[in-house]
C-alpha cells in the first residue's frame, strides 16, 4: 500500500514512551501527568448510583443538561460570566476532544493558528489534521511570557485563531490580566477566534487569579474556554471535559463532537452534576496541590536541579543547566534508566526541539511516591 501520512513527523507521543520507559525499569513515573491518590470515594458512589438505577445509554450529543446547568452556575460564580447550558455549553471526552473538535469545527483549510511553544503535544496536529497551518512562537525560561509585540507581526490575512493555555502546561506559568486585555486587544482588532486551554483552572497557587477569557466580556464573545472534570476531581482515566462558547462557536463545534464522540458516558456525568454542585469539592484544589508543590520542592533540597517558578498546574520544571551537558532527552533517558525516576523532557513541548535542559516532573502524587523521588534527585 502506497500510504501517505498526514503525520509523517509524528511517532509516539513523549508521554507514552517515558511512561513505558519506566515501567519497564522500574521506575517512579513522574512524567505522565496523573495523579497516584485515590479519587473522592463519594464520587465513585454516586457514579454506581446512576449506574444502579439504570443511566447507562446514550446521553444526549452536547451533554446531560442537568451537568451543563451546574456548569452553567458555577461559570456565573467564578468568572461573574452568564452563559445559557442550553446554547453555549457542550460537555466532551476530555480537554483534547475539546481541542480538536474546537479546532475542527472551526478552522478552514490553510488558516493559520498561532500557539505558543512549550505547548501540549496535541495542538499542533490538531491543527494540521483539520487543513490548518501552525504558527509557532517560542516562549522562554525563566518566566515563558508573551511577547505581544512578537504575535502582532505573526498575525496576517490567513491568521484565525490563537491559542492560550493558563495555567500553563508544562511551564507552571499563569497569564496576567495585562495578558489578557492585550489579548483581548488583537483578537478584537483582528477579528480572531481565541482557543483558552483552561484545564487547570483550579489549581493555581501564591493567591494569584485565574484570568479566564470568560472574564473579559469583548473576549468572551469570541472565545472558546476549554475545562476539564479529570484534572479538577484526580481522574484523568474517565475524560470528561467542557467547553464553554457563545452559541455561534458551540454551534459549530459541536457539529464536529457528534461526529468525533457524539456523547460522553452518562452515569459520569450525572454524578458530576451532583458533586459539582457543591463548591467545597473545588474550591481548596489549588491549596490542596500548592502544600504538594512546596512538599515536592522541599524533598529536592540539596540536589544540583534548580526549580523554575510554578504559579499553577501540577507540573514542576527544573533546569540542570549546569550540572550535566547531556541533552534534555538524554538526561531524562538516563534517569528514567539510571536513577529510576522518570521525567518529561520539555524540548518535546517545542516544534524546533529547542534545549533548555529542562525537565517537567509532574507532582500530583502521594507524599511516599514524592519523598521516595526526592531522594532519588538528592543524589544528582
Amino acid at each position: 500500500m502506497n500510504l501517505n501520512s498526514r503525520l509523517p513527523d509524528v511517532g509516539t507521543s513523549i508521554f507514552s514512551v517515558m511512561s513505558k520507559m519506566a515501567l519497564e525499569h522500574h521506575a517512579i513515573n513522574l512524567s505522565q501527568g496523573f495523579p497516584d491518590f485515590p479519587v473522592s470515594e463519594k464520587l465513585i458512589d454516586l457514579i454506581h448510583v446512576q449506574m444502579k438505577a439504570g443511566h447507562n445509554q446514550y446521553a444526549p450529543m452536547p451533554g446531560v443538561p442537568a451537568l451543563r446547568k451546574v456548569i452553567s452556575e458555577v461559570v456565573s460564580k467564578t468568572y461573574h460570566h452568564e452563559i445559557n447550558f442550553e446554547t453555549e455549553v457542550t460537555v466532551t471526552a476530555g480537554g483534547t476532544e475539546a481541542i480538536f473538535a474546537s479546532i475542527a469545527g472551526l478552522i478552514h483549510q490553510d488558516d493559520e493558528v498561532i500557539l505558543f511553544d512549550p505547548s501540549y503535544d496535541s495542538y499542533d496536529p490538531a491543527i494540521r489534521l483539520n487543513g490548518g497551518v501552525p504558527i509557532h512562537i517560542n516562549l522562554s525560561p525563566p518566566d515563558f511570557s508573551i511577547d505581544w509585540d512578537e504575535v502582532q507581526k505573526k498575525i496576517n490575512s490567513r491568521t484565525r485563531m490563537i491559542m492560550v493555555n493558563t495555567p500553563h502546561n508544562p511551564a507552571g506559568s499563569v497569564l496576567s490580566y495585562s495578558d489578557l486585555k492585550k489579548l483581548e486587544s488583537l483578537a478584537e482588532e483582528h477579528d480572531l477566534i481565541v482557543l483558552s486551554d483552561e484545564v487547570y483552572e483550579r489549581i493555581i497557587f501564591e493567591s494569584k487569579s485565574h484570568e479566564s477569557v470568560l472574564k473579559f466580556p469583548s473576549l468572551a464573545k469570541r472565545s472558546i474556554a476549554v475545562f476539564s472534570f479529570g484534572k479538577t476531581f484526580h481522574a484523568t482515566g474517565w475524560k470528561v471535559g467542557y467547553t464553554v462558547a457563545p452559541e455561534t462557536l458551540t454551534r459549530e463545534i459541536r457539529k464536529a463532537h457528534q461526529f468525533i464522540t457524539f456523547s460522553v458516558n452518562t452515569p459520569v456525568q450525572l454524578a458530576l452534576a451532583e458533586f459539582l454542585s457543591d463548591p467545597e469539592n473545588y474550591l481548596h484544589l489549588g491549596k490542596f496541590y500548592q502544600q504538594k508543590r512546596d512538599f515536592f520542592l522541599k524533598q529536592i533540597k540539596g540536589t544540583s536541579l534548580k526549580p523554575l517558578l510554578c504559579y499553577g498546574s501540577y507540573f514542576q520544571l527544573l533546569s540542570f543547566d549546569g550540572a550535566s551537558q547531556k541533552s534534555d532527552n538524554e538526561m531524562a533517558e538516563w534517569m528514567t534508566k539510571e536513577m529510576k525516576l522518570a521525567p518529561i523532557p520539555v524540548s518535546a513541548f517545542y516544534k524546533d526541539q529547542s534545549d533548555h535542559k529542562l525537565l517537567r516532573f509532574c507532582f500530583a502524587k502521594s507524599e511516599e511516591t514524592l519523598r521516595s523521588a526526592g531522594k532519588i534527585l538528592r543524589r544528582i
